[in-house]
C-alpha cells in the first residue's frame, strides 16, 4: 500500500526553525515529483513548495522563498522540508504529496498529485 506521513511539525518561536520529513512506504522518490502544501482552517489550500526529483528543479511560492528547502533522501524514502526564519503567517497543517505520471509544472499548477499524506501541524506564535 502507497502511503505517505509526515513528521516534524510542532510549536516553534518566530525566527526559529523546523523540518518537516514525508516519509515514504510502497515506492521510493526516485523519478517523482514531490510537494509540500499547507492549510489554514477555513482557507484554502496552498502550495508551498514542488521538487522534480529526476532534474532537481524546484519551485516555491514566492512567501516562503530563502527561507524553506525542500529535499528527498531516496535511501531513506523521505522527503523534507526545511524551514528556516518561520513566521506567524506560516502557521497551518502542512501535507506532502507525491506523483510519478505528471510533470512539475502541471502538479504546481493543478495540484493533481496521486499520493498525499494526513498532515502535521506547524504552530508559530511567541
Amino acid at each position: 500500500e502507497v502511503q505517505l506521513v509526515e513528521s516534524g511539525g510542532g510549536l516553534v518561536q518566530p525566527g526559529k526553525s523546523l523540518r518537516l520529513s514525508c516519509a515514504s512506504s510502497g515506492f521510493t522518490f526516485v523519478d517523482h515529483v514531490v510537494g509540500w502544501y499547507r492549510q489554514v482552517p477555513g482557507k484554502e489550500r496552498e502550495r508551498v513548495s514542488a521538487l522534480d526529483t529526476d532534474t532537481g528543479r524546484t519551485f516555491y511560492r514566492d512567501s516562503v522563498k530563502g527561507r524553506f528547502t525542500i529535499s528527498t533522501d531516496n535511501a531513506k524514502r523521505t522527503a523534507y522540508l526545511q524551514m528556516n526564519g518561520l513566521k506567524p503567517e506560516d502557521t497551518a497543517i502542512y501535507f506532502c504529496a507525491a506523483d510519478r505520471r505528471r510533470t512539475l509544472y502541471r502538479l504546481w499548477e493543478l495540484s493533481e498529485y496521486d499520493h498525499w499524506g494526513q498532515g502535521t501541524q506547524v504552530t508559530v506564535s511567541s
